[in-house]
């Protein structure tokens, strides 16, 4: 959710907010922020509890709440600052800085992709390019096949030109077979005569993906085959499929976001490894003024789409074996900003998990009563990390790749495996 929602108006219910409304508690005034903010500002969301396990959600996420006995939300998460950038690289890639690789990099490197014909790590957004772009699913130092291929589609996409030149007007596919066969075995004697080299071993393994994605791609990105009532559940028919939500920066649809939930599931189902779904360009979150109108606004868009993943994941008995995450790359403050505004908050948010291994219809963690600051069991960046790396099989102080004259990891000396929330 580029921007960062906000957590007390999301999944973090601070009932306190309402009888101090407008103040600033001495517990408050320490813990600064990225702006001079105001009084505390109570969320006009109504919170129910949901589900079997009473699991308490805001009223903007009606559909994903019939969720709720899957959702373990972690109400305690932390990460080093309050700058949009940087904690997107630390979500990412573990890191405050743009020279690291993306987690989603990690876990093709350290499980490699169940289908050899597309990308095993997929990015699926708006046209346009969110905060920091490319560096977000950046390979770095990986070799460059684990780099993310980004996916930004327009609304009337072809699938069989999903991807630029994957198709070649001029030559059958058994001519650009041979044509390949002879670049290859160039980029082999290159090898051969200059020893390893990286970007030629990416080189070369990106051709032969290439190749193959000619007759893989347009099938995996053709939604003309899903069922009348499958578009509908994601909210791709129908008036309400053009709904916008916007912000200061545009606005972004439903029938692209829910586009790219469908997409997820189908490259899931082909066993592609890691999928990344950006909801719009830039940070459509980042909501300093008119909270209320746009979290309502952005909720609608997203809502539907995220619970039809989920139920459609879970029909398919697919959620047991994939986890799916949402959040933002920080919080927001539950003061005012402004008259109607939220700043930046790096010292408690919220994010969930569902499938995957973890604990259904459960919170984990909480911030103080005002929803500022993680004060039991906090969650950092590198613990949420070390946690996905744990449920997808693979040891966050193992995965290693030697760089520079070190062993390099995604969490680097940091990080612990949450055992609390894992089934």
């Amino acid at each position: 959710m580029n921007g960062a929602p906000s957590q007390v108006d999301t999944f973090d219910p601070k009932p306190s907010l309402e009888k101090y409304a407008g103040q600033r508690p001495e517990s408050t005034v320490k813990l600064t922020t990225e702006n001079k903010t105001g009084g505390l500002m109570p969320s006009p969301f109504k919170f129910s509890k949901c589900g079997e396990s009473g699991l308490e959600i805001s009223e903007l996420f009606p559909q994903v709440a019939r969720f709720a006995d899957d959702l373990c939300v972690i109400r305690s998460m932390q990460t080093d600052v309050p700058v949009h950038e940087s904690s997107n690289w630390m979500m990412f890639t573990g890191s405050i800085q743009p020279n690291r690789p993306s987690y989603g990099s990690w876990m093709l490197y350290g499980l490699g992709s169940e289908n050899a014909n597309l990308p095993g790590f997929v990015v699926l957004g708006e046209q346009g390019q969110p905060v920091n772009g490319p560096s977000n699913w950046s390979n770095r130092f990986l070799p460059g096949i684990y780099q993310g291929c980004q996916v930004a589609l327009p609304k009337n996409y072809n699938p069989r030109e999903v991807i630029p030149y994957l198709q070649n007007a001029q030559l059958s596919p058994s001519a650009q077979r041979r044509e390949l066969d002879l670049i290859q075995r160039l980029n082999a004697m290159h090898l051969e005569r200059r020893g390893a080299e990286n970007a030629m071993s990416a080189r070369i393994q990106s051709l032969e993906m290439a190749f193959n994605m000619g007759s893989t791609a347009a099938d995996a990105f053709d939604l003309s085959q899903e069922s009348a009532d499958t578009l509908d559940t994601y909210g791709l028919t129908g008036p309400e499929s053009e709904l916008v939500a916007t912000s200061g920066d545009g606005g972004f649809k439903r029938l692209t976001y829910g586009r790219n939930c469908l997409l997820a599931r189908r490259l899931v189902e082909r066993g592609v490894r890691v999928v990344q779904i950006y909801c719009g360009k830039s940070q459509p979150w980042d909501h300093h003024s008119r909270n209320t109108e746009s979290h309502r606004n952005h909720a609608k868009v997203v809502d539907r789409p995220i619970a039809a993943l989920l139920g459609d994941l879970k029909q398919r008995g697919l959620l047991d074996e994939t986890l799916v995450l949402w959040g933002g790359e920080f919080g927001r403050t539950p003061t005012s900003q402004g008259n109607d505004g939220r700043d930046h908050n790096h010292h408690g948010f919220t994010v969930w998990m569902a499938g995957g291994g973890v604990r259904g219809g459960m919170t984990y963690g909480a911030t103080d009563e005002f929803g500022f600051k993680a004060v039991e069991k906090p969650v950092h960046v590198h613990d949420l990390h070390a946690t996905m790396l744990h449920l997808m099989g693979l040891d966050h102080e193992k995965l290693t790749y030697r760089y520079s004259g070190r062993d390099f990891r995604l969490t680097d000396v940091h990080g612990k495996i949450v055992q609390e929330i894992i089934v």
